[in-house]
């Protein structure tokens, strides 16, 4: 069975950093495509940033692209996102997902097939 499960979520001030991971059980990391999203209270889910099976491709939703990087480890099948500067509008619950594909260079922002429960970040003034 295949899970996954994100950490590293908290209460945090503006201009903070904050180091968010998501480990995969179940299943090998290196067949898939990996993301992040993100859904604000009362708010619909949106794609934050995914990378691609080889880890040389990535994708940012354009208003974290010069703040947060996603990495992934491979060996260790961990995925994490590093936010820098966060800011009030970056609260929300954060959720790792995967999607397998033959593409080893190909990022997504849609189409994936598991994720996990999602870890709580919220960012103050």
């Amino acid at each position: 069975q295949v899970s996954l499960e994100e950490s590293g979520g908290g209460l945090v001030q503006a201009g903070s950093s904050l180091m968010l991971s998501c480990t995969l059980s179940g299943r090998i990391l290196t067949d898939s495509a990996m993301a992040w999203f993100r859904q604000a209270p009362g708010k619909e889910r949106e794609f934050v940033a995914s990378i691609s099976r080889s880890a040389g491709v990535v994708e940012y939703m354009f208003t974290v692209e010069d703040r947060f990087t996603i990495s992934r480890d491979n060996a260790r099948n961990i995925v994490f996102l590093h936010m820098n500067r966060v800011e009030p509008e970056d609260t929300g619950v954060y959720f790792c997902d995967g999607r397998p594909t033959h593409v080893s260079t190909g990022t997504y922002r849609v189409g994936y097939e598991y994720w996990g429960q999602g870890t709580q970040v919220t960012v103050y003034p």
